[in-house]
């Protein structure tokens, strides 16, 4: 795999797979999905946290998903304003998926205190994984922002 800060534009086509730190996109997309999943499965017993996390994993999951789609059609087109782009859609993405995984963490710990319900419980043990999926997703977004950094700071 080819460095970020050995080129100064973004990979089109299938080189986004096989460019560091652009193939981090398919877990962000995976670990979004799941973290998606997971909290919309569960029954939710206070809806302005888990709607935050809600919004921000089905807002990521579109942006990174949509930005894979535009790097493998080639749709920049090489332009240095797009290696800006991705640095800000990065940057946001791990702000906010950080900000979503302390409040899932946080629900998930106070629910704990709440588990003597079978469904309480349930809802426990999905929020737990909905918690270390988001915190993955928050570290491959924090990753991908600071090569993309890189990448920009050399453009």
């Amino acid at each position: 795999m080819s460095s970020a800060t050995s080129t100064a534009s973004l990979p089109s086509g299938l080189a986004v797979l096989a460019t560091f730190p652009d193939v981090l996109i398919i877990p962000e997309i995976i670990f979004g999905g799941l973290v998606w999943i997971l909290v919309a499965s569960s029954k939710v017993p206070s809806p302005i946290l888990q709607g935050w996390v809600m919004f921000v994993s089905v807002f990521c999951f579109i942006m990174s998903t949509t930005l894979l789609c535009l790097y493998l059609c080639g749709a920049h087109g090489g332009s240095s304003s797009w290696v800006t782009l991705d640095a800000i859609c990065q940057g946001t993405a791990a702000l906010f998926y950080l900000s979503a995984a302390v409040l899932e963490a946080y629900f998930t710990y106070i629910t704990s205190f709440l588990s003597t319900d079978p469904l309480i419980r349930t809802i426990y043990q999905e929020n737990i994984a909905a918690v270390v999926f988001a915190f993955l997703a928050t570290l491959m977004y924090v990753i991908h922002k600071v090569f993309s950094l890189l990448r920009w700071k050399s453009s």
